[in-house]
């Protein structure tokens, strides 16, 4: 039995989950259950072009927020946390620690994206 090796591991946000299904349907023509399902999925919770995910992103990045890494910038990004509570929920999933004053800031620098959606 082959055994895979991983290489490296890179969180995926949901606009780009969406761009490598779309290339998988042009290649294949038609999309088996559980691709489809994902896909029907990712249309309905994408809320974020590409290029203002990765500038949303790269904001994010220059606050230099101490323990915060890509995978919880990635999911800050697909969720799009509004108040710091709901930011403030989001990060309980994980054993990091991140201040008000940080998570005011990160909430901040989300509500320009959201208002600018509208």
């Amino acid at each position: 039995m082959v055994k895979p090796e991983i290489i490296s591991e890179k969180p995926v946000t949901i606009t780009e989950l969406k761009q490598e299904i779309d290339k998988i349907k042009k290649r294949d023509k038609e999309l088996n259950f559980r691709v489809g399902k994902t896909e029907e999925y990712l249309s309905h919770f994408m809320t974020l072009s590409k290029a203002k995910e990765d500038e949303l992103i790269k904001k994010l990045e220059k606050l230099n927020i101490p323990r915060l890494k890509d995978i919880h910038i990635t999911k800050i990004v697909d969720i799009i946390p509004k108040t710091v509570d709901e930011l403030k929920i989001i990060l309980q999933g994980y054993t990091i620690t991140v201040n008000n004053d940080n998570i005011k800031k990160i909430v901040d620098i989300i509500k320009e994206f959201a208002e600018k959606k509208k």
